[in-house]
């Protein structure tokens, strides 16, 4: 069946903003449940034999992810008191495509565990933070990873450290891939429980999908044969096989208006040329990502919202989380050819939780992969990295040592929600369709640094134990100057003076918008989002499908 097609100028039910990890889901939920539903994306709907292994054009040309280059500029500074400067590329990183960045990411799909829902309360508050309960449990939101796990298609295996699940993963986790066994060895070598990595990829055909063919080229690339589980190949031709449903590309959204009674009434929107359009709906679901949909918000301030849509609490943008990360490489003698196959097959979460006795906030989890994505170019751009060396018959040498004798352990840790770490609109750079720029203001508590820290400090030791001759390592000493996890912005919570939205997702100020994407997270989770992103995206479409069948939207 054709995709559907709606007049700009009669109600649809819900227009989205976004097609990505959230947008894609809500849009075949609302679509199959028998209500019509516009999509709008910015980007292009790219397929699967559209991607190629082009290594210049996704990492350095802003094949996917668009900065200043292609007319999206982005500032950035420390502090609010100092002027924010202009960043080539993008300290915020996203997809701008069908699919959203479910389509370029690395597919490590964690759970976030129960402790992450109340551990403002176990832990108690810390000074100068937001730190806070999610209005929901790990419990309510189980059955949702659930749905996750089978309507995505997610490869694993129950760990140790695994949350209580309903149902087994539907596929069997990928084969282990030597940077794994390093990462294995190492850690049963000093007490640890690796276990196996579970990923949004197929480790067997499922849902009418192949199964993964080891290319390599995961991170920051399309997946060539669909078998990467984006909401592009999943949800995006459901939702269109319903007639129900259409996806406008190329369509840059300008703001949302609202009527009289101050709810949502239409989406105005430029299509690639720059033709305005506007699409009338009964309702509006943001799903933009933790960084446009805040700014959507303030650019829709109005008289009857003179601080930006929604933003009656003055929460929107703030409390910007990324999850901390560090860095430790090692050089072995014996071949690892780490640049093959998926991202990563192993993880530890001993520490998913740091004890309080270390005297800061914190926890993760480590993971192994290659030192540079995988990448060849990637590497020999970096090169010289345990030589030293960066020209000559050296360098050469070395390189081709290094692409193929190393592996990295990769900490993926919290960071901790502040007011001061926010998006906000620049006042001075403005991108190609003359709206303020992305402005973002980021310093790390220090006990995010510390917790980075951490982690480094244990991987490095975890290259000892496994025999690395050579060992690099490295965090954010300063603080991270971006990211690509983008949360908290628009945080969910019972409290209108202190939330953006409410349990479900839904505008505490206009009954008829919802926010949907990893702004509305309240804490940062231990460094994999996307898989809790779709849940709550499962979750908030139920309970809009609920409402809207009892005339409550």
């Amino acid at each position: 069946m054709a995709q559907a097609s709606f007049p700009t100028r009669e109600e649809v039910d819900f227009v989205i903003v976004g097609s990505g990890a959230a947008g894609g889901i809500m849009a075949r939920e609302l679509s199959t449940a028998g209500f019509s539903v516009v999509v709008l994306e910015q980007g292009p709907y790219l397929q699967p034999g559209d991607f190629r292994h082009d290594e210049w054009s996704n990492t350095q040309n802003e094949g996917l992810v668009w900065g200043s280059r292609k007319g999206h500029p982005q500032t950035f500074r420390r502090y609010e008191h100092e002027k924010a400067e202009l960043v080539d590329g993008a300290p915020l990183g996203y997809a701008h495509n069908v699919g959203g960045s479910s389509v370029h990411f690395s597919g490590n799909f964690w759970r976030l565990h129960p402790i992450d829902f109340n551990e403002a309360s176990v832990r108690g508050t810390i000074a100068g933070t937001n730190f806070a309960d999610w209005p929901i449990t790990y419990e309510e939101l189980e059955p949702y990873y659930t749905k996750v796990d089978w309507e995505i298609g997610v490869s694993g295996l129950a760990g140790p450290w695994d949350p209580p699940r309903s149902r087994d993963y539907p596929c069997p986790p990928m084969p282990v891939k030597s940077a794994g066994v390093l990462l294995e060895r190492a850690g049963k070598a000093m007490g640890y429980t690796p276990f196996p990595a579970p990923v949004a990829i197929l480790s067997k055909p499922f849902n009418g999908r192949p199964a993964c063919v080891h290319c390599g080229f995961c991170n920051g690339f399309g997946c060539e044969v669909a078998a990467k589980s984006s909401t592009a190949v999943t949800m995006i031709p459901q939702a269109l096989a319903t007639g129900n449903c259409e996806l406008r590309t190329g369509c840059t959204v300008a703001r949302v208006n609202t009527d009289a009674n101050g709810r949502a009434s239409e989406v105005v929107y430029w299509e690639e040329d720059g033709t305005e359009q506007a699409q009338k709906a009964k309702a509006v679901v943001l799903c933009a990502n933790g960084a446009e949909t805040p700014r959507l918000l303030f650019l829709s301030a109005s008289a009857q919202f003179p601080d930006g849509l929604a933003n009656s609490s003055g929460m929107v943008g703030k409390n910007l989380m990324f999850n901390g990360s560090s860095n430790a490489a090692g050089l072995f003698p014996e071949e690892i050819n780490g640049h093959k196959s998926i991202a990563t097959t192993r993880v530890i979460h001993d520490f998913y939780s740091i004890d309080p006795k270390h005297g800061f906030y914190g926890g993760g989890g480590i993971d192994s992969r290659s030192l540079t994505r995988g990448l060849p170019m990637a590497s020999a751009m970096r090169g010289g990295t345990f030589s030293g060396v960066s020209w000559g018959s050296e360098f050469k040498r070395g390189l081709a040592e290094e692409f193929t004798h190393t592996a990295s352990f990769n900490g993926h840790c919290t960071t901790l929600p502040l007011s001061t770490n926010n998006i906000t609109l620049d006042p001075d750079v403005k991108d190609k369709w003359g709206r303020p720029a992305l402005r973002t203001t980021f310093m790390n508590h220090p006990d995010d640094i510390a917790t980075m820290k951490f982690f480094h400090d244990i991987s490095m030791d975890m290259l000892d134990a496994v025999g690395a001759i050579k060992k690099v390592g490295s965090y954010a000493r300063n603080g991270q100057t971006g990211g690509v996890h983008l949360l908290g912005t628009c945080r969910m919570g019972n409290d209108p003076a202190t939330s953006v939205v409410d349990r479900y997702n839904r505008s505490h100020d206009v009954p008829n918008l919802f926010m949907v994407d990893g702004g509305s997270m309240v804490t940062s989770g231990r460094g994999q989002p996307t898989m809790t992103i779709m849940a709550l995206a499962f979750r908030a479409a139920d309970h809009i499908i609920q409402a809207a069948g009892r005339n409550e939207i």
